[in-house]
C-alpha cells in the first residue's frame, strides 16, 4: 500500500505551548488531490481554549479555509495569493486544497490555544468540502 503526505506543518514556538502572551507562526503545505470526491485537506480543530483566534495568510495556491461554529454551522471562505483570514473565537477550521500545485499558507495563533482535534475525530463537520461537477462545494450533512 502506497502512502501519500497530504499535508506537512512547520511551525515556530519561542516559548513552550501553554504559555499565555506570546504568538507561534506556522507554514503548511497541502498537496493537490482527491480521496473520493473530498479534497485533500487538515485535520480541523477547535482551540483547546475556545475563545483563542487565528489568521492564515496564503502565500500561493488555490484552497478553502472550511470554518464551523459550536453548533455545527459550516461555511467556507476561498484562498488564493495574498487572501488574509481570520479565524474568529470558538471555530473550528481546516483547509482544502482545490487547486492542481501545492496550496501554501503561513499561521499564526496564541502559544496558549492549545488544539482539540479529538472533537472533530468523534463528531466531525457539519458540511464535508467535495468535488461535485468539477466545483469545489461545500455539501451540509443534512444534504
Amino acid at each position: 500500500m502506497r502512502k501519500t503526505a497530504v499535508y506537512r506543518v512547520q511551525a515556530w514556538c519561542p516559548v513552550p505551548e501553554g504559555t499565555e502572551g506570546a504568538q507561534f507562526w506556522g507554514t503548511t503545505v497541502v498537496e493537490p488531490g482527491q480521496v473520493g470526491s473530498e479534497y485533500f485537506m487538515t485535520h480541523g480543530h477547535f482551540h483547546l481554549k475556545r475563545n483563542r483566534t487565528e489568521y492564515y495568510g496564503t502565500v500561493d495556491g488555490q484552497g478553502a479555509l472550511i470554518l464551523m461554529d459550536e453548533r455545527g454551522e459550516t461555511r467556507m471562505e476561498s484562498m488564493s495569493g495574498g487572501s488574509l483570514h481570520f479565524i474568529p473565537p470558538n471555530t473550528a477550521h481546516r483547509v482544502a486544497n482545490v487547486g492542481k500545485f501545492p496550496l501554501r499558507f503561513v499561521a499564526c495563533w496564541p502559544s496558549d490555544a492549545g488544539h482539540d482535534y479529538e472533537s472533530i475525530r468523534k463528531n466531525g463537520f457539519g458540511a464535508r468540502f467535495l468535488n461535485v461537477n468539477g466545483n469545489p462545494t461545500l455539501v451540509r450533512s443534512s444534504e
